[in-house]
């Protein structure tokens, strides 16, 4: 997810409104006061066999604890047939909205004529977050969103969380309001930022007038059971690499696990999802994206034993998405 969102930009940066007298959402939960909680969770499973490596060996060589999948993409059976047996692997749905790459694209799980405004002259899911926002309804992007829950239900595969490729699902309030509409009715705990928001804040420059809705967005998803994010740590995919263009694996890993330890240093106490995409090597990513530096050092950053030891130095706990909402279920 490359930008949270056109409705969270203009959150304002009044700290006097950020409730800091207010127990966290990780409190409310029965973590412990005082401390930071982390997700730490992988995007973009199932685009591709280098997606799944990566995610499925972030989590068991490495500290990373989550994932989603993107279920129109190619690799998702690759990945679930992985899953069904390890099932202890978090995993939810990356909802999504767009195929973004130039050769390498992906369609509508509703089918094109269900969902025309999703779609583009190729057949495929528009590139741009701002493309959807032009031609897509609500009620499309709805229905897709119910589509791509129900091929992983048919697969067998029940997700444990729901959260939205590059932010489609936020960029507009009538977006927001189908994506949570989903979420509470079935139950299944979404990604949202509705606590304190220090980091996210910070990442968007928010100003203006929104934090409150944020705030009330957070109370109802509270109020419907689920489980919610004190706040958002997504700047991982502008750490582009070292400034020297350095791109050997050393110099990735290197550079990538500075700016987590920097990153997460910041954060103040509660439950925060940090935000990643993790992909292995190989010749033929390079041809599906660009970004394969940002990715390959997330997941070599992920891997570091210099990460972990910081996580065990400072004495931040790690935890999913399922077993947040298992502490929601026994919150009266």
């Amino acid at each position: 997810m490359k930008k949270l969102l056109l409705l969270l930009s203009m959150l304002p940066c009044l700290h006097s409104l950020a409730q800091t007298t207010e127990p966290t959402y990780a409190e409310k939960l029965g973590y412990p006061k005082g401390k930071k909680v982390l997700i730490i969770h992988v995007d973009d499973v199932g685009m591709s066999y280098e997606s799944n490596q990566g995610a499925i060996k972030a989590i068991r060589e490495g500290v990373a604890n989550s994932l989603s999948v993107m279920m129109p993409c190619g690799w998702v059976p690759g990945f679930v047939h992985y899953w069904k047996e390890n099932k202890d692997i978090d995993a939810g749905l990356h909802l999504t909205m767009t195929s973004e790459w130039k050769d390498y694209r992906w369609g509508p799980l509703a089918g094109k004529t269900n969902v025309k405004g999703l779609t583009d002259s190729e057949g495929a899911l528009w590139r741009s977050v701002a493309d959807v926002v032009k031609n897509a309804s609500p009620n499309e992007v709805e229905t897709e969103i119910r589509a791509q829950l129900e091929r992983a239900r048919t697969m067998g595969f029940e997700p444990t969380h729901l959260d939205s490729h590059m932010g489609t699902l936020f960029a507009t309030p009538e977006f927001l309001e189908r994506y949570l509409k989903v979420g509470m009715q079935e139950k299944i705990p979404v990604m949202f930022p509705g606590g304190h928001n220090t980091a996210i804040r910070g990442e968007e420059k928010m100003i203006a007038e929104r934090f409150e809705m944020t705030q009330q967005v957070g109370k109802q998803l509270w109020a419907a059971g689920l489980p919610v994010l004190d706040d958002l740590e997504n700047s991982s995919y502008g750490w582009k690499g070292p400034e020297n263009g350095d791109k050997s694996e050393k110099a990735l890993q290197k550079y990538k696990t500075a700016k987590y330890i920097e990153a997460i240093g910041k954060l103040k106490p509660g439950l925060t999802m940090v935000i990643m995409h993790c992909t292995i090597h190989t010749e033929v990513f390079p041809h599906i994206s660009d970004s394969w530096p940002t990715r390959e050092g997330d997941f070599l950053a992920m891997i570091d034993p210099e990460l972990k030891k910081y996580i065990e130095k400072e004495g931040i706990v790690l935890t999913t998405w399922r077993e947040a909402m298992a502490r929601r279920q026994k919150v009266k």
